[in-house]
């Protein structure tokens, strides 16, 4: 393991994306932990995606997490799909891990629901709470969630909002295996803001595998603007990344 410092970003640098995985698990879980000593509940924004699975194996099989403590949120889903739609991001994070552990609470994004009336009722929701922890990806465009560039606002003033989501985004879609043509990809989505994600009290930000490598590489040594929403991580304190060896080819 290598660790490197970009600004407020910790950045350590892996063999393998399952040692990425393990590792990113068990330095969370010590800060589930840490929170949970000083509050009697701790919210949490969990990420859908591939670049995921291997966190997430590893965080579902510790015994070390009062997950009856811990409300679970996500950061975007498209507009079209049905909660648990297997092509959906609920139904991605309930298979990977909000149906696996015994959660306080989860609160899923309606795809099928009004969209304005969605992202009022998601937002009131997340305003109730102090977000403590953020588990997110980088995509390959550089968006955090589903800020992509054009969209993306490092002063939002909405917390959630419905976005058209750029066509390198909606390839990244068909090239992690989602969906198996661009046809098949939906155009628009909610997704959590910018301001909304980078306000709480850590971020574990995991990013593997070689396509996510010029990303990673403008994030972190790029210029901070909304050409790469993910540079924004470089300004915000206790922002820890994980990445593998190919992902990190760039830097």
């Amino acid at each position: 393991m290598k660790v490197l410092n970009y600004d407020n970003v910790e950045l350590k640098v892996f063999e393998t994306r399952e040692e990425m995985g393990l590792v990113a698990a068990r330095e969370a879980i010590e800060c589930i932990k840490e929170l949970l000593a000083k509050k009697d509940e701790i919210n949490c924004i969990f990420a859908a995606a591939p670049s995921q699975n291997d966190f997430l194996n590893s965080l579902i099989t510790s015994n070390e997490v009062e997950w009856k403590r811990i409300n679970a949120f996500h950061m975007d889903e498209y507009i079209g799909f049905e909660i648990g739609d297997s092509r959906s991001f609920t139904g991605f994070l309930n298979e990977k891990i909000f149906e696996r552990v015994p959660f306080k609470s989860v609160n899923l994004l309606n795809g099928m629901a009004d969209p304005s009336e969605e992202c009022e009722r998601y937002s009131k929701l997340l305003k109730e709470k102090d977000i403590d922890i953020v588990f997110m990806g980088i995509g390959e465009n550089g968006h955090i969630a589903f800020n992509d560039p054009s969209v993306a606002d490092f002063n939002d003033t909405e917390v959630v909002k419905v976005v058209e989501l750029e066509e390198s985004c909606r390839i990244q879609q068909v090239n992690d295996g989602c969906f198996p043509t661009m046809d098949d990809v939906p155009k628009k989505a909610l997704t959590l803001t910018i301001p909304t994600l980078i306000n709480c009290e850590a971020i574990f930000c995991i990013v593997p595998t070689i396509n996510k490598a010029a990303a990673v590489e403008a994030a972190l040594k790029g210029d901070i603007s909304e050409k790469c929403p993910a540079s924004i991580l470089r300004t915000v304190k206790n922002v820890r990344m994980y990445i593998d060896g190919p992902c990190a080819s760039r830097l």
